[in-house]
């Protein structure tokens, strides 16, 4: 949980204990207790119903870490998730019990440089779901600040209230590139983020989006969500020049924002490749840590490259999105499961396996 929390502990008379999937080991997830912490003032305790699978979450359980954070101790895993509120705090306005929430699972200081400049995203002291040493939401209820818990419409389930953490990382990757009307896009990756970015680039008004993978698939799910064009690409390195004239022929005219959902030398290298004079470079996967890519011909272009991290107040658009039907996240959650320990083990098995796994849900 955001808010800290222990593992074994007792409960009130009368209450049920606290469950919680526990990453203790590579490959090894158990269910075991987990003890609240207090509610403070302005905290919410929110009963979990739906929790999906990133690919952070695969990646923790396969190496007990993630790019630099490191699984050091037993952790809770998940943060995609969405519950309804049991009990609020005591200067809480905003939520009552029984409401339905998503929730924005990093908690900044809100005192630092950034935090005040707006891009509480970067926060050195950042508390988010499942990133060491914070506990995470795949459990039957957590602790939350209220204003991180956003009260979902009658018309938007709580597995779509989940899907906003996704959806969120394609949305800020959108603002990041300012992508609107006039911005013609490709994207490099049809895995769940590239798939929500897509989503979300039709939403901001890109009249043309051409999709890049590597599976058949992903693919077809890809085009069937409103990709324009799709092109299958290798794995080679050596075959960037000509799979940048393939994606020219399906774009039609400039690529003018690339967004890099992979982050491997070979999709970052396309992306520099394809992408027009003067276009822009957002790179949103983090597939390598370092890469070799030809920077410099990118640069005599002034092709931009923008980074993005996580990201920052998209839940009240992204909710929006999803209440008017502008994006539909529904055919993307492909598998759910329920909290047992064989179907939490199944589920990310599943997850891990790809193949015809896109998003992978818990209904608690």
């Amino acid at each position: 949980m955001g808010k800290g929390g222990m593992s074994h502990g007792e409960t009130k008379d009368g209450e049920d204990e606290n469950m919680a999937a526990w990453l203790l080991g590579v490959n090894t997830l158990k269910i075991q207790p987990f003890k609240l912490p207090s509610l403070g003032p302005q905290d919410v305790r929110v009963r979990m119903k739906a929790v999906g699978i990133c690919g952070s979450d695969v990646h923790y359980l396969k190496t007990m870490r993630c790019a630099h954070f490191v699984v050091k101790e037993p952790m809770v895993i998940g943060h995609e998730c969405a519950g309804i509120v049991e009990e609020v705090g005591s200067e809480v306005k905003s939520l009552v019990p029984g409401d339905r929430v998503a929730l924005e699972p990093g908690i900044s200081c809100w005192r630092c440089d950034l935090c005040k400049e707006g891009r509480y995203n970067l926060c050195p002291d950042m508390k988010f779901f499942a990133t060491p040493p914070v506990h995470g939401s795949l459990a039957n209820q957590v602790v939350h600040p209220a204003d991180l818990c956003f009260k979902l419409p009658d018309d938007v389930s709580l597995e779509e209230g989940a899907m906003c953490e996704p959806l969120s990382v394609g949305v800020h990757a959108c603002r990041r590139a300012n992508t609107g009307p006039e911005t013609n896009v490709l994207v490099m990756g049809a895995g769940p983020i590239g798939l929500v970015t897509l989503l979300a680039a039709r939403a901001f008004g890109a009249p043309r989006i051409v999709i890049v993978d590597v599976d058949d698939y992903r693919l077809s799910v890809a085009k069937d969500l409103g990709a324009d064009e799709i092109v299958k690409v290798s794995t080679n390195l050596q075959d960037v020049d000509q799979e940048v004239v393939l994606i020219h022929q399906a774009m039609g005219t400039g690529v003018d924002v690339t967004f890099d959902c992979a982050g491997f030398d070979k999709t970052m290298s396309t992306a520099l490749s394809a992408t027009r004079p003067g276009g822009k470079v957002c790179l949103v996967g983090m597939g390598h840590n370092e890469m070799t890519v030809p920077l410099t011909p990118a640069a005599a272009r002034e092709v931009d490259v923008i980074g993005v991290f996580r990201y920052k107040n998209t839940w009240p658009l992204c909710i929006e999105f999803l209440r008017s039907g502008k994006i539909d996240v529904k055919p993307l959650i492909t598998h759910r499961f329920g909290f047992s320990q064989k179907e939490v083990e199944e589920a990310f098995e599943t997850s891990a396996r790809g193949s015809t796994a896109i998003k992978v849900m818990f209904n608690l």
